[in-house]
Order: structure tokens, then C-alpha cells, then sequence
């Protein structure tokens, strides 16, 4: 179900939040769906917009066609399309649990503003082993294989 973000307030505590651009969408994200399915919530996947997906490439898909897409996935139970900041959905869900892929433990972990946020809200981050891929990677070998 596309929510939008008024009604985010009938879901504060009740979800597990994934977050991401999804653009592509790949096998690695739905890894990242599915595995947050299974901490037993319902899952609200909050899409960036694209003027925040166009600061790191084309946009390939537009942020209505994702949220179509992504609509559409079994492990997924609310789809928000995102005007702001991870942060202050964040703040405005207060989801029981964030979830972000192990790749993030690579980066020393979400950003201070959000893991702030998320203690001081009671907030569970939780990692999840998924698939590692990143659109990004996809993305650039595309890039590399269309000049060949």
C-alpha cells in the first residue's frame, strides 16, 4: 500500500523500516525486503525521491515507478515515497526497527543524526546479512559495458 506521509502516524512503533533509492532495484534488494519480513513486522519501504537520486546518477526509474514496483513485493507492506530526509521520516515513523544492510557496518554504521535519533526513540537498528550488491556497482559496470 502507497502511504503517504501523513498517515505515517498510524504506523509510529508498529514497523520495521527499510530505506533506500532502488534504483536499479536488484537481487540484493529484495534480499534486503525479505530478510526484514522476517523480524516478524510489517515492513514500510521509505523510497528517496528522485531529486535526491539524481545526486548519485541518472535516475533510471522514476520515484512513481518504484514505488509501483516495490508496491508490488510480497515482503513489503507500506511503500512511502520520501519528500525529506531518512532522519525525519525516521522521527516521524518511529518504527520499531530500522534495518539496514550489513554494507552500512562497512561505512562505520548509519549516519550519527539518524543513530542519535534512533536511541534517543527508542529505535532498533538492526543489520541485516543480505546480499551484497550495490545499484551503484551495477550502475558503473553498465557504464563500462556500454563503451566496450
Amino acid at each position: 500500500m502507497i502511504t503517504p506521509t501523513a498517515q505515517l502516524a498510524s504506523l509510529v512503533g508498529q514497523a520495521t523500516m527499510v530505506d533506500g533509492s532502488f534504483d536499479p532495484l536488484h537481487d540484493g534488494h529484495i534480499a534486503y525486503f525479505k530478510a526484514a519480513a522476517q523480524l516478524g513486522l510489517p515492513v514500510l519501504c521509505n523510497i528517496a525521491a528522485d531529486d535526491w537520486t539524481i545526486t548519485k546518477h541518472p535516475v533510471l526509474l522514476s520515484q512513481a515507478q518504484r514505488a509501483e514496483v516495490i508496491d508490488a513485493i510480497r515482503y513489503i507492506d507500506y511503500v512511502h515515497l520520501s519528500h525529506s530526509t531518512t532522519l525525519e521520516v525516521l522521527m516521524m515513523l518511529q518504527p520499531k526497527i530500522y534495518a539496514k544492510g550489513n554494507d552500512w557496518l562497512e561505512r562505520g554504521g548509519i549516519p550519527a543524526l539518524e543513530k542519535n535519533a534512533c536511541d534517543s526513540s527508542g529505535i532498533t537498528v538492526q543489520y541485516l546479512d543480505t546480499v551484497l550488491n550495490s545499484s551503484s556497482q551495477l550502475l558503473r559496470q553498465w557504464k563500462l559495458d556500454d563503451t566496450q
